[in-house]
């Protein structure tokens, strides 16, 4: 490989490198064609980003962007706009454990649970930026934001299902949701972190941005749910999911359902495997195959994305 071709597929190349940095497992194009050709296949990136330095570092710059436009390449055009290099807040990563991972629920201010339910992997999810709509006031009508629907979590025989949702802003530094939150100079909260990012959180109920026609989207009753939003502009949540009876199935005939006019755009993302580990920003989350067995939390201490796959 000449000169030429290492400056063309290596973004910052080291004058003092050595030849084999860009050579084998670390050549950023041998990498690409693997995982195109094993169809970005999640297992394989865990493992590959967690080998050593070097290949974190090419999948947070490249493999989880390729990762998410390949499972979900609507939304990601839509949320960058189509730009080849635009960047997310948060970072590749973070989006990508936003697309397969169900964050769970623990209590908060305005919404209480018997006890703490812990994350896992998801095997399929749908995320709709007409869901989206639904979350946002009418001030704030303009942003574009996909949601996911809700993770359905059995709460007993008798008690209401806990249903568990997450998003993503397009460009939320610029969103008329952020300004509405400074210019109301709405709070940060003090123990709640994004389990994606690990940024800071403001609590939508607390700001009061919490518009009736998300209790009809989750299918839950006023006051039955809490969202927080990040400042990189990542979306959790929980709510009870309640039956629906036939008139409110129908829609009903309130005006706040504008939201939902026009076609349904969505988009499903997928994960066919089984991943037993992931720890990011020492933060604490479970996997689902561990919480099934009833171990504990998994404790992290690494400041990066690390999965592992689980060998049974």
């Amino acid at each position: 490989m000449n000169a030429n071709t290492n400056r063309r597929f290596k973004p910052s190349p080291s004058p003092q490198g050595s030849e084999s940095d860009d050579s084998g497992i670390f050549n950023e194009r041998i990498l690409l064609l693997v995982f195109r050709t094993i169809k970005w296949d999640l297992r394989t990136l865990c493992i590959t980003a967690s080998l050593n330095r070097k290949l974190r570092a090419i999948a947070e710059r490249l493999l989880w962007r390729e990762l998410c436009f390949n499972r979900a390449p609507r939304m990601l055009a839509a949320l960058t706009t189509g730009a080849p290099n635009a960047r997310v807040g948060g970072g590749w990563n973070a989006l990508a454990k936003l697309m397969f991972f169900c964050c769970g629920c623990q209590s908060s201010r305005h919404f209480k649970v018997a006890q703490p339910l812990p994350g896992h992997f998801v095997h399929e999810s749908r995320f709709s930026k007409t869901s989206g709509q639904s979350f946002l006031t009418k001030k704030c009508r303009g942003d574009l934001l996909y949601v996911s629907d809700p993770c359905e979590h059995s709460n007993g025989r008798d008690e209401d299902d806990l249903g568990i949702y997450r998003g993503i802003f397009r460009g939320f530094m610029r969103s008329k949701t952020r300004a509405f939150l400074i210019k109301r100079q709405v709070r940060l909260e003090e123990t709640t972190r994004c389990p994606y990012c690990g940024a800071r959180v403001w609590s939508m109920t607390t700001a009061r941005l919490v518009p009736k026609s998300v209790a009809r989207r989750l299918g839950t009753h006023d006051g039955g749910l809490e969202y927080f939003v990040c400042v990189n502009g990542h979306l959790h949540g929980s709510c009870w999911l309640v039956p629906l009876s036939s008139e409110e199935d129908d829609g009903g005939n309130s005006n706040d359902d504008d939201d939902d006019e026009g076609e349904e755009e969505e988009e499903e993302v997928g994960f066919y495997g089984e991943v037993g580990e992931m720890g990011f920003d020492d933060r604490t989350v479970t996997d689902e195959s561990r919480s099934s067995r009833g171990g504990g939390p998994v404790p992290t201490g690494q400041i990066r994305m690390k999965l592992k796959v689980g060998m049974e």
